[in-house]
């Protein structure tokens, strides 16, 4: 892969698995020096050895995406270890966590919960890495939304339509700063996750639906990940991407 972040450094919330995990390996392949940040410090660790046994600088360091003090010291372990910050991939979230059932039935705590990690939790570790970046002069941050962002996904959905709002929001605001603030919105991606709170009807339906192939893999996603991440993306801001095989079409 060409080394198109080469020198670049970047922190994927949520890394430990899953997309996150894919995420970590795409930016760390082209060149960039990748902290996997998590809740699970041991899982953290187990994806950085696996990135390092490939060649890539990967640093675990764990994070409670909802506390600021944590946010903060992310931040500053990952400044010091790879020398700033220049990416920062919002991914962590719920959702297989969240009760299923109608939402005016949904225990109020969740409701706060999923808010709280799905978008606070965002808007908390951009607060956290601006200063790195604006130092540098220049950022790149990419806000992990959902194609159920633009159906009835509950408060799942809910919450990544807020991050959407977020992105735009941002990217106004830090354009002065020259950090471009995007989304990425992918479809049905097979994680243990997704197929945790998805019934194998919900699959086999998006499966006949959706016009290019229904279920994608994390790396599906690499493509607009590292187009948003590298300097490609550089006249691109406040734009939310779907990658989803044609599940969203939005006018």
């Amino acid at each position: 892969m060409t080394q198109i972040l080469a020198g670049k450094a970047a922190i994927v919330t949520g890394a430990a698995g899953g997309i996150g995990r894919a995420y970590a390996r795409g930016l760390g392949e082209a060149g960039a020096k990748v902290a996997l940040a998590d809740i699970d410090r041991s899982r953290a660790e187990a994806a950085a050895s696996e990135l390092a046994a490939r060649g890539i600088a990967a640093l675990a360091v764990e994070v409670d995406i909802t506390s600021e003090a944590s946010a903060a010291k992310m931040a500053a372990t990952v400044a010091r270890e790879l020398g700033g910050i220049d990416i920062l991939v919002n991914n962590a979230a719920m959702m297989a966590e969240i009760p299923q059932g109608p939402l005016t039935e949904l225990p109020l705590e969740f409701w706060d919960r999923v808010l709280r990690v799905n978008l606070t939790g965002a808007l908390i570790c951009i607060r956290a890495a601006l200063p790195e970046m604006r130092r540098r002069g220049r950022g790149k941050i990419i806000n992990q939304s959902s194609g159920g962002a633009f159906t009835p996904a509950g408060v799942y959905g809910v919450s990544k339509l807020a991050l959407v709002s977020l992105t735009v929001t941002l990217a106004r605001e830090l354009a002065p700063d020259r950090i471009n603030v995007n989304a990425i919105a992918p479809g049905f991606v097979e994680t243990d996750a997704m197929l945790r709170c998805s019934p194998p009807e919900v699959t086999a339906f998006i499966r006949q639906t959706v016009p290019l192939k229904g279920v994608g893999q994390p790396d599906d996603l690499l493509g607009a990940l590292l187009f948003l991440a590298s300097p490609a993306s550089d006249w691109v801001t406040g734009q939310t991407l779907n990658v989803d095989g044609g599940w969203i079409m939005r006018i």
